[in-house]
């Protein structure tokens, strides 16, 4: 009955809609007071939910990728993709996922990528005579390899959420193979898309401006460098290296490249803050509604009736992996994370798939609802920054779909693609 009254709220309150956090407020202390349980406990899981000193690097991080966005690093990273992948059938097409996956590993962030490459880059494709669908279908499902490549602040949110004591510094180095395999497929549909189309092929433009375009994105890359191996050198931990990402950010933007102002730094404060104080209260309130699940043992009774359906491992990953992508597809990814992980990780963790695995399969597969209607983030705002209608989006974004679920049955079942650079840098 409790249960039944948890889930019709939450429904309900999306269906009106009304801001998730707030519909899992509302849903959680609802069901609590049913339970003759104290409102007071819903606030005490939501402060304790974001009380978590690993999470503090999700503002850094939030703010390291705005202030690189605003600095023009975007536009120096795809001037590296153009001049090494512009010379392919629909070369622009596959200098937007390219270029993604460059940002993906200074940004770590789907909306930051699928803004960042959609403003410099759709216009361009639109004028060199490439369909607007292509342009925004390419860039909206580029955008989410950045989820894998490091940093994702989305892992450090699972890390948070495993309770297992995941390694940040393990899930940023698992997420590096899948999230270049992802960006292949996506090259290899964008290219037969291209053909059969007929967009044009581009020129390589010589070794000397490809080295030039690299040199002088050089200072943004590095911070990708940076921070992955001030992690694994042990010179400072995942946290404190959110806030090195933004020190860094500032001297290369005002020194380096002199595009950071007073005026765009207060900006991208202000911008930075914001988006922080969504995903915490986010956060907090997802980590409230795991409290009433947990106390309904809808985690128990889940893996209960999971290993009663089949006890054959691939068809429990299959299962799980189903039922990530139909949530996903109706709730944003950090909710998800701070509510599934904890249901379905001692699930397969019996199984014994290893948790960083495990938070690779999340992230691709969460990421894939960012992408998907009815709710998907990711692509309401690219459909917006590429002035096409989601409506015209959804009509022949499909193969680019179906590339996703290859790579995410991919990295499902080929646990080394996750697990090698773990491994080996251990």
């Amino acid at each position: 009955m409790e249960l039944a009254l948890l889930l019709i709220l939450l429904i309900a309150m999306l269906m009106l809609g009304v801001p998730v956090a707030f519909a899992l407020l509302i849903a959680s202390a609802a069901t609590l007071l049913a339970l003759d349980i104290p409102l007071a406990v819903s606030l005490q899981r939501t402060a304790a939910g974001i009380s978590i000193f690993s999470l503090m690097a999700i503002p850094f991080f939030i703010f390291a990728g705005d202030l690189m966005y605003r600095s023009g690093i975007a536009g120096r990273l795809v001037n590296i993709a153009e001049a090494s992948l512009g010379r392919a059938r629909g070369g622009l097409g596959q200098v937007n996922i390219g270029a993604s996956m460059l940002f993906g590993a200074v940004s770590g962030s789907a909306i930051a990528n699928v803004s960042a490459m959609g403003s410099t880059i759709s216009p361009l494709m639109e004028e060199k005579g490439y369909d607007r669908d292509y342009a925004a279908n390419v860039n909206i499902t580029a955008a989410i390899v950045g989820l894998l490549i490091p940093p994702s602040h989305n892992m450090i949110i699972y890390a948070a959420a495993s309770g297992t004591g995941v390694s940040i510094g393990d899930l940023f180095l698992a997420g590096v193979i899948p999230g270049i395999l992802t960006g292949g497929m996506l090259m290899v549909v964008a290219w037969l898309i291209a053909c059969r189309r007929g967009y044009p092929a581009g020129v390589f433009p010589g070794w000397r401006p490809f080295l030039r375009a690299v040199v002088f994105a050089l200072p943004g890359l590095l911070t990708a460098i940076i921070i992955i191996g001030g992690i694994l050198s042990g010179i400072f931990t995942a946290t404190e290296s959110s806030a090195v990402a933004v020190l860094y950010t500032i001297m290369v933007g005002v020194l380096v490249y002199r595009t950071i102002g007073y005026a765009k730094f207060v900006e991208s404060a202000i911008a930075s803050v914001r988006i922080t104080a969504m995903v915490l209260l986010i956060i907090g309130a997802a980590s409230s509604f795991g409290y009433v699940l947990a106390i309904l043992e809808v985690p128990t009774d889940l893996a209960s009736l999971l290993t009663a359906l089949t006890d054959n491992p691939i068809l429990i990953l299959l299962i799980v992996n189903v039922m990530l992508l139909v949530l996903g597809t109706f709730m944003d990814m950090s909710p998800l994370i701070v509510i599934t992980t904890p249901i379905f990780l001692p699930i397969v963790g019996a199984l014994g798939i290893d948790p960083v695995h495990f938070g690779v399969i999340m992230m691709l597969n969460l990421g894939i609802g960012l992408v998907t209607p009815p709710v998907g983030s990711v692509l309401f705002v690219g459909a917006a920054v590429s002035k096409i209608p989601v409506e015209q989006t959804i009509k022949t974004i499909w193969p680019f779909y179906l590339a996703l679920i290859a790579a995410l049955l991919l990295v499902t079942y080929i646990p080394l693609l996750s697990m090698a650079l773990p491994n080996a840098l251990k």
